[in-house]
């Protein structure tokens, strides 16, 4: 908390300055606000995201606009079958001086190297690629040659995924899944939303950015979301939201059992709370409620709980058994 402020204050500062980077993200994207809170939610948790939607709805704009509205270095990676973990991480080269002729390995930076990183259809490559990222996601540092070098925070991994052509893909296997804060799916704009998108981006009309936010006051932000108390109640009441995800537990609901063959972990229950601390500061709260932990129910569980067969053949999707759990407990 800022020294000489009182929570209040301290609350509506981080309000004011989440408020401010939306509006500017806005100048650029149209619509998406609940993705956009999402987003901020999760990078001010020190998370990181996965997006899914179809091709053209401009998730890497509104990626790349997010960075620059926050004043941080970008990188996007397209991800390839053929893409090789070192084109990732980075790669050695030998470097002779031009006074002495002597030679030397150099390690030459790659594009994981930024604070914010787009892995583009990150299931197009194969998992030994995907790890060396993954690696970056849950260390802060990569490995080369075995050297270890760290990585330049805040460190922001946002991946996409298109969910619609699956072929020649390699999908995430859960555990990997497990390290993405937020499963986020970005649907189709509305009617008067695409109006106003095919308006503006066939205009001349040129959007300057202003950027509001440095890399150290992100990172103040950052401690600030985890000084946030949470009531008994809250933390009760987020652990039993993902302990009901069990089949085969103790006090999982019959439905549960029925329809699902995996549940989600603990670190389900730890981004509910963190990033139910980051909801509360973006209201102008110093205190997580029930409803912050039931907002960020879907995206933190998503994909964090495997349906059975019978779920798939009676039409029971992971969101609704989701919100099937939250009604369960109330």
């Amino acid at each position: 908390m800022a020294e000489g402020k009182n929570t209040v204050e301290t609350a509506k500062e981080f309000t004011n300055v989440f408020n401010q980077v939306k509006a500017e993200i806005g100048k650029v994207v149209v619509g998406q606000e609940k993705i956009i809170n999402l987003l901020l939610i999760s990078l001010f948790s020190r998370g990181h995201c996965v997006l899914i939607g179809v091709p053209g709805l401009a998730k890497t704009l509104l990626i790349r606009t997010l960075s620059d509205t926050l004043g941080l270095s970008f990188n996007r990676i397209q991800f390839t079958p053929d893409l090789m973990p070192g084109d990732i991480t980075g790669t050695e080269i030998i470097e002779e001086e031009k006074n002495t002729g002597k030679k030397a390995f150099k390690f030459v930076k790659g594009p994981i190297f930024a604070n914010i990183v787009l892995a583009d259809e990150i299931n197009r490559t194969p998992p030994k690629t995907q790890a060396a990222l993954l690696e970056g996601m849950q260390e802060y540092h990569v490995t080369a040659a075995g050297q270890t070098y760290s990585l330049d925070k805040p460190f922001f991994v946002l991946a996409t995924q298109n969910p619609i052509e699956q072929e020649g893909t390699y999908p995430l296997p859960e555990a990997q899944l497990d390290r993405f804060m937020f499963n986020i799916w970005v649907d189709y704009p509305s009617f008067e939303e695409e109006k106003l998108i095919v308006s503006e981006t066939t205009s001349d009309k040129d959007v300057q950015l202003n950027s509001i936010l440095n890399k150290e006051k992100i990172q103040e932000l950052q401690s600030l979301v985890r000084k946030v108390p949470v009531p008994d109640s809250v933390l009760d009441y987020a652990v039993k939201l993902v302990s009901a995800t069990r089949p085969n537990t103790d006090n999982t609901p019959d439905f549960v059992n029925k329809y699902m063959s995996w549940g989600a972990g603990p670190r389900a229950s730890q981004y509910l709370i963190i990033g139910g601390k980051a909801r509360a500061l973006s209201e102008g709260r110093f205190n997580v409620t029930l409803e912050d932990i039931n907002a960020l129910a879907v995206p933190v569980l998503r994909h964090r709980i495997v349906n059975n067969y019978a779920a798939e053949a009676e039409g029971y999707s992971t969101v609704k058994l989701i919100e099937m759990i939250i009604d369960h407990l109330k």
